[in-house]
């Protein structure tokens, strides 16, 4: 049900946009600030040695494996998560912090998004990113075939929708 994740992994901020280059940006424009973030998986049976010299992590974790459990049985995410909490604040887990921020901790639960959710948005998002980098290339195709057979410049500005510059330059070459 929850797809696996490695212990340790590194992400870049840099591996979330497109990359520059392909967008026509010179090298001298390139940002030098990279976010590189070391996540670390704490849920249980991971990195059991970290999560052992810190109890707040431990319950952190045993929290999780409890909610997993309850959607394994069949509830769904809020009931799940309601019971989890039940069950820590009854085995004392996170007992002080559930007490003051539990409903805190529902809502914020219930409205984070999870891998799996992450992964089917960047699909769609690489998809439409697809398409759109296929009707770039299909426009100019078509601006190229156009200015070879003698069309103006206006001409394949108003069949492509491109702009008149991009045009003039592709008539150059």
């Amino acid at each position: 049900m929850f797809l696996p994740y490695p212990d340790e992994t590194v992400l870049k901020l840099s591996e979330l946009f497109e990359k520059p280059l392909d967008l026509g940006v010179s090298e001298k424009q390139i940002p030098l600030l990279e976010l590189e973030v070391k996540v670390i998986n704490i849920n249980e049976g991971r990195n059991e040695e970290m999560v052992s010299r810190c109890k707040d992590l431990a319950e952190y974790s045993s929290f999780i494996a409890r909610v997993r459990t309850f959607m394994e049985e069949g509830d769904n995410l809020e009931e799940a998560l309601r019971k989890a909490v039940k069950y820590c604040r009854k085995h004392g887990m996170l007992k002080q912090f559930l007490d003051i921020h539990g409903s805190e901790v529902l809502n914020m639960l219930l409205t984070e998004w999870n891998l799996e959710d992450a992964k089917k948005v960047w699909y769609e998002d690489g998809l439409e990113d697809g398409r759109e980098e296929g009707r770039e290339e299909k426009e100019l195709e078509i601006a190229r075939n156009a200015l070879a057979e003698g069309s103006t410049p206006e001409f394949v500005q108003k069949i492509t929708g491109l702009d008149i510059e991009i045009i003039r330059k592709l008539k150059e070459a």
